[in-house]
């Protein structure tokens, strides 16, 4: 830690760089906040969050009970111990609430007046932050498993202008389809999967392109530029028919694909299905990396909502696995450790790149916040530190390998 001050401080080294150690050293302490609650709003399980990103202060919660809920994440107490409020709610009493169960929630990427929430009672709203009122619906005729809006589209080209406000929704049609926000009609249909569709995520590095994954075994990825589509299916063989059976060819999982995470620059994609694994894969070229997570238990009938962090180096996964949070390194594999809190089956997790820290929500109705907590050196570390002529905190193992891992 000093050499990475000491570089700084003499212009020897990028800043980004300390940060990324820093950002890794308290990701690797996460710890469940005992002193910060989450408002209990939820009368059933919780589906889905996310955090917006122009404040990093509010954020959405989407429930089987078909209610929506906003908290503001902000120590407004200013005091160690405090609860984050839930400031709105659509509640089951509201005209405009979800008949059944909301499955995803997210924020519009540029502004926090807007949000659209997705549902099993076949509709996807376009809600008004400040009246909670929906400013669009389009209805559908199945249930709705996700939708997603690209995080990175703007007005810079023309193609950008047209997706700035362009949703992916995954129903229990095989057909995705696209939707515009402005016109509030649907603009163009992708098709070439066989079954339901449980997860769609727009790229964070090219707004053209668009991952969807299904029932039907397969994830396809899409230039929505190009008139046929679909750039090509991920193989989990990479094109070895030796080891692929007739029914497996380009096929991404052996079971239903439910989840789909982009890295932070969009260089690879990682997917899980039910057949209990998970697989990262080259977004360029749709190659399989063949990075073993080994089994990583995955029951889920509907879409998995897992996350991956940003700033860390390397880079961590954080996936639902019964009533824990399962993390993992991204590039290794390797099982870091279980986040153990719920009290029933983790549904959904989101990481607040700005500090950290980890939500995740679960059918135990409780959203949970996990923390970084930093070891405060005791009378012996003092003493040791003083030898060495320094005056770092003291870290555990953990923490020395991600130190040692930005040094080489």
């Amino acid at each position: 830690m000093l050499s990475f001050l000491y570089a700084r401080q003499s212009g020897l080294d990028d800043p980004v760089r300390l940060r990324r150690a820093e950002s890794t050293r308290r990701v690797l302490s996460l710890e469940l906040n005992h002193n910060r609650d989450v408002d209990r709003i939820h009368g059933n399980g919780i589906n889905t969050l996310d955090i917006e990103v122009v404040d990093g202060r509010y954020m959405l919660s989407g429930g089987s009970d078909g209610v929506i809920v906003i908290y503001d994440l902000e120590n407004n107490s200013k005091k160690p111990q405090y609860t984050c409020k839930a400031i709105c709610t659509v509640g089951r009493s509201s005209r405009h609430v979800h008949k059944f169960s909301v499955e995803t929630v997210q924020w519009y990427p540029h502004d926090t007046g807007i949000f659209v929430s997705s549902s099993f009672d076949k509709t996807m709203k376009v809600w008004d932050t400040e009246t909670l009122k929906p400013a669009e619906e389009f209805q559908f005729d199945g249930n709705v498993y996700c939708h997603h809006m690209s995080p990175i589209a703007r007005k810079h080209s023309l193609v950008a202008a047209l997706l700035c406000s362009v949703l992916a929704v995954g129903t229990k049609d095989p057909k995705v389809q696209l939707c515009d926000l402005k016109s509030g009609s649907r603009i163009h249909i992708l098709q070439g999967h066989r079954g339901e569709i449980l997860s769609v995520r727009w790229s964070p590095r090219y707004e053209h392109i668009l991952a969807t994954a299904s029932t039907d075994s397969r994830v396809r990825v899409w230039d929505v530029r190009r008139a046929s589509g679909s750039l090509f299916t991920l193989d989990q063989h990479n094109g070895d028919k030796s080891k692929a059976s007739s029914e497996a060819v380009n096929t991404a999982h052996n079971g239903r694909v439910n989840g789909l995470c982009f890295t932070a620059d969009g260089l690879h994609l990682l997917t899980t299905g039910t057949d209990d694994r998970m697989r990262l894969w080259n977004s360029a070229t749709g190659e399989n990396t063949l990075v073993n997570y080994g089994k990583v238990v995955n029951e889920s009938r509907k879409g998995l909502k897992f996350t991956i962090s940003r700033g860390c180096s390397p880079e961590f996964v954080f996936v639902p696995c019964g009533s824990s949070v399962a993390v993992y390194g991204l590039h290794s594999g390797k099982l870091i450790t279980m986040l153990r809190g719920h009290y029933n089956n983790v549904d959904c997790c989101e990481f607040h790149p700005d500090y950290q820290e980890l939500y995740s929500g679960g059918k135990d109705c409780n959203i949970l916040a996990w923390v970084p907590v930093l070891r405060q050196p005791d009378i012996e570390d003092e003493e040791t530190n003083s030898k060495r002529g320094g005056t770092q905190a003291a870290i555990n193992p953990a923490f020395e390998d991600a130190w040692s891992s930005e040094e080489d």
